[in-house]
């Protein structure tokens, strides 16, 4: 019986990996992240109404701590529970038909084609229009402000989009479905949606969005590491400075408020050879965040190009070792 599951398994990430590898995130297709999406936001809007939470940090603290909790629940039953029923219903049509839709399913779990596009969508704007499309370009895949970056503020958000989401968006879930299964890259992607909807540390959510993003800190720590691991291998066979990289992983990985955030951070700035993060303004207000990586050569346009290098071959890394461990199980059972 396990052997059976994890032969599934095996053929089931392959096939999703491909099927992202060539189709990205097209935009006609609904994707499950929208959906919890719209649950966390309207669990959030009853829980206010219901619970009469006021805005401002220290305003009914306890209360939004149980909302978040709350929310943090709501969220995660409906997000494992809904594809958990559609995969036990299509089961009860054929085996067939449940292991398609655990392919979309898992396909739709990973981001590493629509990560590159939406970076490189910051690359091409500048090359067409200039600085200001740019900052309108990264606009759309951070949550900085934007209107006050030069260019090399510009580039940096994108290479550290990349750098952050390879870990996040790509090595995370794969991680998560090569354990778990299909649902537990559902479980994972529903944690960092809440994280990204809810994990601010501002006024409004510094309490009621505690939960999950203490929960994000969890689920992404040996994902996190991995995949910093994976992209110092991926640094050396793709001709960057590999030994760089793990020089500034070693000294930087907890350079960032997250501990998981500067796990690759560190590794693609070792990499490139570049500085990044440094000071950056959130809602109107500049906060004060130390630099990860040394200065040998200023940031360039490229570098959103090599980042997504690093993002592609420490993803294909991911995928044959994650793939290898399972075939050793698999056959020594």
């Amino acid at each position: 019986m396990i052997k059976e599951v994890l032969s599934e398994r095996i053929f089931i990430l392959c096939i999703a990996f491909l099927l992202d590898l060539l189709l990205g995130d097209p935009h006609f297709l609904w994707h499950p992240v929208r959906g919890m999406g719209s649950v966390i936001s309207r669990t959030e809007k009853l829980l206010r109404k219901m619970l009469k939470l006021k805005d401002g940090k220290e305003e009914d603290k306890g209360k939004k701590l149980t909302a978040g909790g709350i929310l943090v629940l709501v969220t995660l039953v409906l997000a494992v529970g809904v594809p958990a029923a559609l995969l036990y219903l299509t089961q009860c049509i054929h085996a067939g038909v449940r292991i398609c839709l655990e392919c979309i399913m898992c396909y739709q779990m990973l981001a590493m084609k629509s990560l590159k596009a939406e970076s490189m969508k910051v690359y091409d704007a500048f090359r067409r229009e200039g600085l200001p499309a740019a900052r309108k370009a990264v606009s759309m895949i951070v949550g900085r402000d934007t209107e006050r970056l030069e260019e090399e503020g510009v580039i940096k958000a994108a290479v550290e989009t990349v750098a952050e989401n390879t870990s996040d968006g790509v090595i995370a879930p794969l991680f998560y479905m090569l354990v778990f299964g299909t649902l537990g890259g559902f479980f994972y992607k529903a944690v960092n949606t809440m994280d990204s909807m809810i994990g601010y540390k501002n006024d409004v959510y510094f309490y009621l969005g505690r939960a999950a993003a203490k929960l994000d800190d969890v689920m992404n720590f040996i994902p996190a590491r991995i995949a910093a691991l994976m992209m110092i291998l991926a640094s050396f066979l793709l001709g960057f400075d590999g030994k760089n990289a793990f020089k500034i992983y070693k000294r930087d990985r907890y350079c960032h408020a997250s501990p998981n955030s500067a796990q690759t951070e560190s590794v693609c700035a070792g990499a490139l050879r570049v500085r990044l993060a440094g000071d950056a303004w959130y809602f109107g207000k500049l906060y004060q965040k130390p630099f990860i990586g040394d200065e040998k050569r200023k940031v360039e346009w490229e570098d959103i190009r090599r980042a997504n290098r690093l993002l592609y071959g420490t993803s294909f890394l991911t995928l044959f070792w994650g793939i290898a461990v399972l075939l050793l199980i698999v056959y020594s059972l």
